[in-house]
C-alpha cells in the first residue's frame, strides 16, 4: 500500500535564534502551511528520491531530480554528496532502533520519494523537513512502536543527523515545529550543550493557538538564498566561546549572551502580548528581536547583518504601517515578515513585489503565513 505523508515549514516569530543554537532560551514558533511531502511504498531494497516538487495523492509522481538505490545489507548508507538528508535519517535510526533494524529483516526493502514545496534555504527550515519525513515515514512503514519512537524522539534524532551526520548547525525549532504543528510557546532550557539523547531535557512545547487561532502576518521570501549552516556555525561557536569564559570567571554577561538574552526577553514577552492580543506591544518585540539579531549579526562580521534585503523589505514594512517586521531564519537571505493592521495586507504586499521587481530580485514571492493545525499528516491511497 502506498503512503503519503506531509510535513509544515516553520517560521520563527519572536525570540530566535535563541532555540539552543546561541543560546537555551525559548522561541514563539509556528507551523505554516507550506509543505513538504513524502510517497512510501515496499520495496526488495532500498530505493531513495528527492522529487521536484511536493508529493500527494492529487499529485502522486512529480518528476525525480536524483535516485540511488542500495541493498538492504548496505546501512549505513556513504555520504557521497547524493541524497545526504534521507541518508542521514536511515543511518541514524538505524543506530538508534534495534526494533527498525529487526524489522527490516522481516519486512524488507522501502522506496522512499520525498520532495517541497518549500523554497531552498528560504530560511522555513526546509532541509530539517527531508530528515523528519524519512523518520516519520520509516516509523509508519516498518510499524515502529509509537512509545519508543514517539514524535519527541524524532524531533530529537532529527536534530542529531543534522548536527551530528551532517555537521548542520541549526535550530531546534527546525526540529520540532513540522512534526508538532500549531502556533507554541517552546522552551529549550538545558539544551545549550547539545548532549546525547535522553542526557538532556526534550524541548517542552506549548500550544498556544488554542487561544490565537491566526495572527495577521504577511510574509516574503526575498529569493536570495541563504545556508543556515554557515550563519549558525559561526555564530554558536561564539557563543559558547564567551559563555564558557563567563562562567568560568564571572562578571557581566558577554556581547552575545546579551544579544540572546534579549532575544529570549522578546518571547517571553511575545506571549503575554500574543494572549491578550496587544498587536502593538507584539510588534514592537517583533522590532527589538530584529534589532538585537541585526547587531549580533554585525558583531559576528556579517556586514550587511541580517542582511540588506531582509533589512530593506523590514524598513518598506515599518514605512508602510505594519506594527513590527523582522527575520524568520539565520538571517543573510531567506524570508522576512511583518505584523500587519487588518485590511493592509494587499497593500503591503503590492509595495513588497514593487520593491523587489525594481532590484531585480525576480525569485521573490509574497504570502500570507497560514498556521498549520496538524503537523505530520499521513494518507494511505
Amino acid at each position: 500500500m502506498r503512503q503519503y505523508l506531509s510535513l509544515p515549514a516553520r517560521i520563527n516569530i519572536l525570540g530566535n535564534p535563541s532555540d539552543a543554537n546561541e543560546g537555551d532560551f525559548a522561541t514563539i514558533s509556528a507551523a505554516v502551511e507550506i509543505r513538504a511531502g513524502a510517497i512510501v511504498e515496499p520495496a526488495d531494497h532500498f530505493i531513495i528520491e528527492y522529487l521536484e516538487n511536493r508529493p500527494s495523492p492529487a499529485n502522486p509522481a512529480p518528476a525525480v531530480s536524483a535516485h540511488q538505490e542500495f541493498a538492504l545489507d548496505a546501512l549505513p548508507l556513504p555520504y557521497d554528496g547524493v541524497m545526504p538528508l534521507i541518508k542521514g535519517a536511515l543511518n541514524r535510526l538505524y543506530q538508534f532502533s534495534e526494533p527498525f533494524r529487526a524489522a527490516l529483516q522481516q519486512r524488507g526493502g522501502i522506496h522512499i520519494a520525498i520532495g517541497s514545496n518549500v523554497p531552498r534555504q528560504s530560511g522555513l527550515g526546509g532541509s530539517s523537513l527531508f530528515i523528519a519525513l524519512t523518520l516519520a515515514a520509516l516509523r509508519e512503514f516498518y510499524n515502529l512502536d509509537q512509545y519508543l519512537h514517539n514524535d519527541y524522539i524524532l524531533c530529537e534524532l532529527t536534530q542529531r543527523v543534522e548536527a551530528n551526520e551532517l555537521g548542520i548547525t541549526c535550530g531546534y525549532a527546525d526540529r520540532y515545529v513540522p512534526l508538532m504543528g500549531g502556533l507554541a510557546y517552546i522552551d529549550y532550557r538545558a539544551k545549550l550543550r547539545q548532549r546525547p539523547l535522553r542526557q538532556e531535557p526534550y524541548a517542552t512545547y506549548e500550544r498556544l493557538d488554542h487561544w490565537i487561532s491566526d495572527i495577521p502576518l504577511l510574509a516574503i521570501c526575498t529569493g536570495i538564498p541563504h545556508d543556515s549552516g554557515d550563519v549558525h556555525g559561526r555564530m554558536r561557536p561564539r557563543y559558547l566561546d564567551e559563555y564558557t569564559a563567563w562562567e568560568q570567571s564571572g562578571g557581566n554577561p558577554p556581547p552575545m549572551v546579551q544579544f540572546m538574552s534579549a532575544a529570549w526577553e522578546t518571547a517571553w514577552r511575545g506571549k503575554i502580548a500574543l494572549l491578550e492580543q496587544d498587536w502593538p506591544t507584539f510588534g514592537a518585540l517583533m522590532n527589538d528581536n530584529h534589532h538585537a539579531v541585526d547587531k549580533m549579526m554585525r558583531y559576528c562580521g556579517f556586514e550587511d547583518g541580517a542582511g540588506w534585503a531582509n533589512n530593506l523589505f523590514i524598513e518598506i514594512a515599518l514605512q508602510n504601517g505594519a506594527l513590527g517586521a523582522k527575520l524568520t531564519g539565520a538571517g543573510g537571505g531567506g524570508s522576512v515578515f511583518a505584523l500587519v493592521q487588518p485590511g493592509d495586507e494587499e497593500r503591503l504586499a503590492i509595495t513588497w513585489q514593487h520593491a523587489a521587481d525594481e532590484r531585480g530580485l525576480t525569485e521573490a514571492w509574497v504570502y500570507r503565513p497560514r498556521i498549520a493545525r496538524q503537523g505530520l499528516v499521513q494518507q494511505h491511497d
